[in-house]
């Protein structure tokens, strides 16, 4: 897409879009085929920036979804294989207006995995792990994790940690999958702790708790359990409601810790002296 062409369809976009009913995006749009403008921004990061920065609380009118599908395939068709697998997740999560549809998403992290998306593959390990409009396949779903895992993915890494946790495809292995959950916080950055850690934290958590994979210690969970509220929190609260029984995990993990740890203490009452 040329930028005259990207003009004259930001241009038509803007005819039709109620500045009233999506005021962040009509000023985005305007400011962008603004005279003064040279239309930098490629089709790929106005397409995400509408969808994650502009009226966030709001639906996509039809017209700015129409808009968002034809940047993404545009970038696609440029060679960029993450604009599919940015498609697929919106379709997957059922945001930002767009009908919530796995099969969609699928077919959009098919369309990225196989032109190298690791976004992409580690999303179709997700679908593939829980079913997602397909029969579960742990060896697939392995595979996928298996690519992302290798190039730095903390989320694939730690999937394949639970995939020894539960003996899914691999043969079931506790003491490898604390091994790699605490492999996944040696190794992650400030930006992968956003929406990694608290999901780690709280798999640690339970391990301490229960003693899988490592001694039982109530005290380490609690502070793991504690680690992982806070993450979890500010995930839910960005938006990312998926994750809001793991929060109450963690909540409820850190009263177990408690009961546990209540107990170990020494149950004699001491009272002062009349």
């Amino acid at each position: 897409m040329t930028n005259n062409e990207l003009y004259s369809l930001i241009q038509e976009t803007l005819t039709i879009l109620d500045a009233d009913e999506l005021p962040q995006v009509h000023n985005y749009l305007f400011d962008l085929i603004d005279e003064e403008s040279d239309l930098e921004a490629s089709p790929f990061e106005i397409a995400n920036i509408l969808i994650h920065s502009c009226d966030t609380t709001e639906p996509l009118s039809e017209i700015v979804k129409d808009l968002v599908i034809e940047l993404f395939e545009d970038a696609y068709a440029e060679g960029n294989a993450d604009a599919m697998n940015d498609l697929g997740a919106v379709y997957y999560d059922g945001s930002r207006g767009f009908e919530q549809s796995f099969e969609k998403a699928v077919e959009y992290y098919k369309l990225a995995a196989e032109k190298g998306s690791r976004h992409a593959q580690e999303n179709l390990g997700y679908c593939y792990y829980y079913g997602r409009n397909m029969p579960v396949d742990y060896e697939k779903a392995f595979h996928y994790f298996a690519l992302g895992a290798f190039d730095g993915h903390i989320i694939s890494l730690y999937k394949i940690g639970d995939m020894y946790m539960n003996g899914y495809y691999v043969e079931k292995n506790p003491t490898e999958a604390f091994h790699i959950y605490n492999r996944c916080l040696e190794t992650m950055t400030d930006e992968a702790a956003e929406i990694c850690a608290g999901p780690v934290f709280l798999r640690v958590g339970n391990a301490f708790l229960k003693g899988e994979g490592t001694e039982e210690n109530a005290k380490n969970a609690l502070v793991c359990f504690q680690k992982a509220e806070a993450f979890l929190y500010d995930m839910v609260a960005g938006g990312n409601v998926m994750y809001k029984k793991s929060l109450q995990g963690a909540i409820d993990g850190q009263a177990k810790a408690r009961a546990k740890l209540a107990e170990s203490l020494p149950q004699d009452n001491w009272t002062l002296d009349d």
